[in-house]
């Protein structure tokens, strides 16, 4: 049954992740995203690190989301316009993107191949106790700059918004 789940949630987070890719007006890419990160969830909650799956929800899939779709209402955008330049895009995307994704399979192959498979529920350092510890230590800088930098990008998606409206 953990088999069965994780593959559902697994070809939903990847299926939402092409759309939003795929999506041309962004209120549609930022909606495609929550599909992602509450799929990301449900699999976290698999491999047993139930906290952060809650996080995963609170902390990605409610704040950070309302963040990207206030930030994309602020700025009035509408739905992506094709440029000239999109046919060399198109012509050399796909073929660059199979490249990629052998590769990444290769490495990614390659780097596992000496692993344990993964048991379903095994997981038991996932509790607020080690996640706190790691972000208030290891991750302390990196965690101020992310919040110094969402705090950058609202005040200057609101300039933008004044400038366009004056």
């Amino acid at each position: 049954m953990d088999l069965v789940l994780f593959l559902t949630f697994a070809l939903i987070a990847v299926a939402c992740a092409i759309n939003m890719s795929l999506q041309r007006h962004p209120v549609s890419s930022a909606l495609s995203l929550v599909g992602v990160m509450v799929s990301l969830a449900v699999l976290y909650v698999l491999l047993g690190a139930e906290f952060i799956a809650a996080a995963q929800l609170v902390v990605y899939s409610g704040a950070i989301m309302v963040l990207f779709v206030f930030v994309i209402m602020l700025l009035n955008t509408g739905a992506e316009k094709m440029s000239k330049k999109a046919g060399t895009a198109h012509f050399l995307g796909f073929p660059l993107l199979v490249i990629l994704l052998a590769v990444a399979s290769w490495v990614i192959t390659n780097a596992t191949s000496a692993m344990k498979p993964v048991k379903f529920g095994a997981f038991t350092g996932g509790g607020p106790r080690e996640v706190g510890w790691e972000l208030f230590t290891r991750y302390l800088l990196p965690f101020e700059v992310t919040s110094i930098l969402i705090l950058i990008a609202i005040a200057g998606a609101y300039r933008l918004a004044n400038k366009e409206m004056d």
